[in-house]
């Protein structure tokens, strides 16, 4: 499967938003749309998850594994670093329980005792505990015809979606597990279909989607409304099919350094609140303005999260694969032929 440079891009804006967010959020600056890069996220995964068994076939159970030890052990890490930050009182208003941690490191949802929400001791980490449950799922439908997979997996969401919007259950899990966020994952494996059948529209039907999705989140922030997986879902589907429209009519021009940036999306993901704490912290204390606070949190965060791509998940992830990296090789030109995995 080919390097998608439209999926590169989406990981790298989407990446961006929540660092954006969240250093703005810290700093008590509006920019809650930025949350949505999640909704980008999920949709990604599902397109990313049905190309990639459909171009290369394997066993639910080879399935799985790979995709565990893609995400976890750079995951894993951070959330070490998180505990042990904890326990030697660099993070004072982190409460650690056993249970807690032991839901963090097994994908299992357990109320924080921080603030009773079903977030894993890295926060940010939930997310993961949706793709964990994708892949479990999507490694169940694997068993099946490739003709049935996406039936399946789209009957078996909505199922949940429907079960938890009718019985609204009392249970944070069974909550959890019904939220109609799961169902981005399906629209994504959807697009996957599409695009393998070469039925995407054209680029400028591509380029409408596009500039209407960009709109629609211009305006839930310029608006401030409230928004949730019902109105960002349908805006990151829109996004992600139209700028695979416009990939695949030759009409996306390539930015070597984007391309970089939506590798190393994941470990942005994970590590750009270390940096934010800290940014914030030095900046408080010198008086900086709020605003140049939070630029600077940006700036640093996203460089965090490069640097912890290159020391970390890339060497990890070629270890695992029997090969051997240099560090600090910061390609800003596109290597031929690689998946855009998340």
């Amino acid at each position: 499967m080919p390097t998608l440079y439209s999926i590169q891009y989406l990981r790298a804006f989407a990446a961006i938003a929540v660092v954006i967010f969240h250093a703005a959020h810290r700093m008590g600056l509006p920019f809650t749309i930025g949350a949505a890069g999640v909704d980008i996220f999920f949709v990604v995964s599902g397109f990313i998850m049905m190309a990639i068994s459909d171009s290369r076939p394997a066993s639910p159970a080879s399935f799985f594994r790979n995709r565990l030890l893609r995400i976890a052990p750079t995951y894993w890490i951070a959330t070490v670093v998180m505990v042990l930050g904890a326990i030697l009182g660099l993070f004072p208003n982190l409460k650690l329980d056993p249970a807690h941690i032991a839901g963090s490191f097994l994908f299992i949802p357990v109320a924080s005792p921080n603030s009773g929400n079903l977030w894993p001791v890295l926060v940010q980490g939930w997310t993961l505990n949706y793709e964990i449950f994708f892949y479990a799922v999507f490694a169940l439908v694997l068993f099946l015809k490739p003709a049935l997979r996406l039936s399946a997996l789209a009957l078996l969401f909505s199922l949940l979606v429907v079960g938890g919007a009718l019985l609204r259950p009392e249970n944070p899990l069974a909550g959890f597990y019904t939220a109609p966020v799961i169902l981005e994952f399906v629209a994504g494996a959807a697009i996957a279909k599409i695009w393998q059948a070469g039925r995407l529209p054209s680029p400028w039907i591509g380029l409408l989607l596009v500039c209407l999705s960009i709109a629609g989140f211009a305006t839930i922030h310029l608006m401030r409304f409230e928004f949730d997986a019902w109105t960002c879902g349908p805006l990151a589907i829109m996004l992600v099919a139209g700028a695979l429209a416009i990939e695949v009519h030759g009409k996306l021009p390539k930015f070597p350094a984007l391309t970089y940036l939506g590798d190393s999306s994941y470990s942005i993901y994970l590590w750009h609140t270390f940096a934010i704490s800290v940014v914030a912290a030095i900046g408080t204390a010198l008086s900086l303005s709020v605003p140049a606070i939070a630029l600077a949190a940006v700036i640093v965060g996203t460089i965090a999260g490069i640097a912890a791509y290159e020391c970390l998940e890339r060497p990890i992830q070629l270890l695992l694969k029997g090969k051997r990296s240099a560090l600090w090789r910061l390609p800003l030109r596109n290597q031929a032929g690689r998946t855009p995995a998340q």
